[in-house]
C-alpha cells in the first residue's frame, strides 16, 4: 500500500459543527466572509484563510488517484491547533478536532486522521493522546512551538506527553509552524521555503541535544520536511555537544528519528538515506499546500534504490510504524 504520511485536513463539517457550538470554546472565533473561513484564538489575529483543499474531500481524492497514493495519514492544519488557548480549553479544542476528524474520515477507506493534542500542557497532551489512540488514531502531528509562539518541545513540563507517546508506541510527527518575527522571511515565499525549515531544525535539534529519543525509550519521532537542515548540519551539532559536557550525542539521537520524503531532489534523498538508512524514510506530500510535493513518489522511485527499498519508503515502513496491518 502506498501511504502518504504528511498531509493535512480540516473538514468543512468541523467548521459547520463549530458554528453551532461556538459557545463551548470562548477562546475560539470562527470568521466567515466572502466565502472564506478563518479562525482566531485567544483574541489574536485571525489565521490565514482555510484552503479549500483542507475542507473539501473531492480534490483530495482526485489528486491521490493521480499521484498514485492509496492511503493518507493526514494531520490537522497547524494554524488551527490553538496552542494559544488556556490549557483546559486547549484540551477540549483538541478533543473536538479529533472527534470531528474521525467522524469526517469514517466513511473514507483512504484516510486515517492523526491526532491533535494540546501541547501547551504536557499532562493534558498525554491525556488527550491516550484518548485519541483508543479512538483509533494511530499517531499525532504536533507543532514546534508548544506555547503558541514561544516555548520549546524539550520543556520539562512536556515530559508526561513524551513518556505517554513512548509508552503507547505512538508516532509523533513534528511539523514547523507558520510565522516568524524575522523580517527577512516576509517576501519571496521565504516563510515556506526557508522559515519552516529553520523552525523544524531548531525544534528537533534541541530534542537531539537533550537526548529525548534515548530518555523516552520507544519514542517514534518523525521529522517533517526531510528533517529540515538537520542532516546537513549534523557535524556542527556534534561539535557543539563535544564542547558542552551536558548534551547527548546528536549523531546517535538522529539515527533514532524517522523522516518524511519531502526533499524534492534525488541527490539529497540519497544523502539522507546514506546517513540514517532507507528504513527511516516515509513518503510525504504536504497536501494540499503549494510548497508540498505534488508528485511525491517520483523522488523515491527515481533515486536508484532497489525494489525492496522503494517499497519500504512508499508504504512498508509507514504501515509498520503506524500499525496499519
Amino acid at each position: 500500500m502506498i501511504i502518504d504520511t504528511h498531509a493535512h485536513v480540516l473538514p468543512q463539517s468541523t467548521l459547520d459543527t463549530l458554528a453551532g457550538r461556538a459557545g463551548e470554546f470562548p477562546g475560539v472565533s470562527l470568521i466567515q466572509a466572502d466565502g472564506q473561513f478563518r479562525l482566531a484564538f485567544a483574541g489574536r489575529s485571525p489565521t490565514r484563510p482555510i484552503m479549500n483543499g483542507l475542507r473539501d474531500p473531492a480534490p483530495r481524492a482526485a489528486w491521490m488517484a493521480e499521484a498514485g497514493i492509496e492511503h493518507q495519514l493526514p494531520g490537522g492544519w497547524l494554524d488551527s491547533f490553538g496552542y494559544e488557548l488556556e490549557a483546559e480549553e486547549g484540551a477540549d479544542w483538541s478533543r473536538f478536532l479529533n472527534t470531528e476528524a474521525l467522524r469526517a474520515c469514517a466513511g473514507d477507506p483512504m484516510l486515517t486522521p492523526l491526532a491533535t493534542v494540546p501541547m501547551q500542557d504536557g499532562r493534558l497532551a498525554a491525556e488527550v493522546l491516550g484518548e485519541a489512540v483508543r479512538a483509533g488514531m494511530p499517531g499525532a502531528m504536533i507543532g514546534t512551538q508548544p506555547k503558541g509562539d514561544h516555548g520549546n518541545l524539550d520543556d520539562l513540563d512536556l515530559d508526561p506527553f513524551w513518556a505517554r507517546a513512548a509508552e503507547l508506541g505512538c508516532p509523533i510527527i513534528v511539523h514547523p509552524m507558520f510565522g516568524s518575527t524575522d523580517g527577512r522571511l516576509a517576501d519571496m515565499g521565504m516563510m515556506n521555503a526557508v522559515g519552516r525549515v529553520t523552525d523544524v531544525t531548531i525544534a528537533i535539534s534541541r530534542l537531539l541535544l537533550t537526548g529525548h529519543l534515548s530518555r523516552f525509550d520507544g519514542l517514534a519521532l518523525v521529522a517533517s520536511t526531510g528533517g529540515g537542515a538537520l542532516p546537513y548540519m549534523l557535524g556542527r551539532l556534534a561539535r557543539n555537544a563535544e564542547i558542552h559536557d551536558d548534551m547527548a550525542d546528536p549523531v546517535e539521537e538522529l539515527r533514532r528519528l524517522y523522516f518524511d520524503s519531502i526533499i524534492f531532489r534525488t541527490d539529497v534523498l540519497r544523502f539522507l538515506t546514506d546517513l540514517v538508512g532507507v528504513e527511516r524514510i516515509m513518503l510525504g506530500s504536504d497536501y494540499p499546500f503549494p510548497i508540498g510535493d505534488r508528485d511525491p513518489r517520483r523522488v523515491i522511485e527515481t533515486s536508484g534504490y532497489d525494489q525492496a527499498e522503494v517499497e519500504a519508503m512508499l508504504g512498508g515502513t509507514a504501515a509498520r510504524l503506524f500499525s496499519m496491518g
